[in-house]
Parts: structure tokens; sequence; C-alpha cells
């Protein structure tokens, strides 16, 4: 699969059926060695689409439930 395939689709989490952003305004962590995607990282946004600087949330791949036509649906780790 290529980024360009993934790209743009919205990532959901199925646990709480929230909407955590869309793929393509995310930073990727993607392992030197391997080249392979490793994480997700999706900043966390206030009312009105301020940023909350230095919040984030981190995805990684193995969280990964389904990559759908539209979304990519994931299922993080509960705490």
């Amino acid at each position: 699969m290529r980024y360009k395939d993934i790209s743009g689709k919205e990532i959901v989490d199925v646990n709480h059926g929230s909407r955590l952003g869309i793929l393509g305004q995310t930073d990727l962590e993607i392992n030197e060695k391997t080249g392979q995607i490793e994480s997700f990282i999706l900043p966390n946004y206030k009312w009105f689409g301020l940023k909350k600087e230095g919040d984030e949330t981190t995805i990684h791949w193995n969280s990964i439930q389904k990559i759908g036509k539209d979304m990519i649906m994931i299922e993080l780790d509960s705490k």
C-alpha cells in the first residue's frame, strides 16, 4: 500500500466512535532502517480549531483495525 492510497482518510477510534483527524494532517514516525511507518502523530485541537501546543496523540501502526475506502479505523490502547 502506498501513502497516497491512505492519505486524506479520516482516522476514527472504533472504541469511542470519535474522529481523531485526517491522515495527511499528521506527522509520521518512520523506522529509519526499514522505511516502514511505525506510527501517526496527530495534533490535538481545542474548540474553534485552535492548536493546543505540545499536545498530541500517537497512533501505532499495529492499532489499525481496518483501512476502508473513506476511513482508517483504529483501536487505541485503553489506559
